[in-house]
């Protein structure tokens, strides 16, 4: 978290005298920004740590968020990663080969992402099969795996996969029998298209063979959803 200067520096191009006491009136002070919440970096008044729901699990949760998504008000990630102790939520569109191998070191890594053999054409190369191991009897292995997720959205998370190629060499887990999403607030591509949040969740269940245990957490979104709902007036205008 970092500290903003309470009095701005003078401009060197600017001679001193200017800035004497007798004409200090003359220059307005920098208007102070809204306070933000130090735990979802969000503004205060929009602060959504009421909706964090701590959940245990095993399988450690590795979420690659764009740059883009950081201050988007309707995104999920930091309410996810805050939910989940076992996680860790990383800021960046290209990593540096070697910052992103150590991530992915360690454990049986398994990417959150569709396959789309669409993307051949981007060079994009085919995933490797997910170990049958993983499908038969994922629970036995929970403390094993690592599931990553990027937190963009489709078009950004499709450069992501492109500009780091250690990620297309991870297998890829296809969620299976999801429920319609409840993210009413972000128009989806395809009636499948979840948010990082909810496709998370799933891919736990699935992973760890525990539905019941995630559902606090699908339920908080929920009431996450409502938030920011409350904030469009009846004609699309902010609050």
């Amino acid at each position: 978290m970092t500290t903003r200067r309470t009095t701005s520096p003078i401009p060197s191009h600017i001679p001193s005298a200017t800035f004497s006491p007798g004409a200090a009136s003359s220059f307005q002070a920098e208007p102070a920004k809204r306070a933000r919440c130090p735990v979802c970096l969000r503004a205060a008044a929009s602060c959504i740590c009421r909706w964090i729901v701590p959940i245990a699990h095993a399988v450690e949760v590795l979420i690659l968020q764009h740059p883009l998504e950081v201050h988007n008000a309707k995104g999920s990630a930091r309410l996810l990663h805050l939910s989940l102790p076992n996680s860790r939520l990383l800021t960046g569109e290209q990593f540096a080969p070697d910052a992103l191998a150590e991530l992915l070191a360690g454990k049986h890594n398994v990417l959150l992402y569709p396959d789309t053999p669409g993307d051949r054409s981007l060079g994009i190369a085919p995933p490797p099969a997910l170990d049958p191991a993983i499908l038969l009897d994922p629970a036995r292995l929970a403390s094993q795996l690592r599931l990553v997720v990027l937190d963009a959205t489709w078009r950004k998370s499709r450069k992501m996969l492109y500009l780091n190629p250690a990620l297309q060499q991870l297998p890829r887990l296809p969620l299976r029998d999801t429920p319609a999403s409840h993210y009413l607030i972000r128009k989806a591509h395809a009636p499948d298209q979840l948010s990082t949040l909810e496709a998370t969740c799933y891919a736990l269940m699935q992973l760890e063979q525990d539905a019941s245990r995630f559902v606090p957490l699908i339920t908080a979104f929920d009431g996450f959803v409502a938030q920011q709902l409350s904030y469009v007036m009846p004609h699309g205008e902010k609050a």
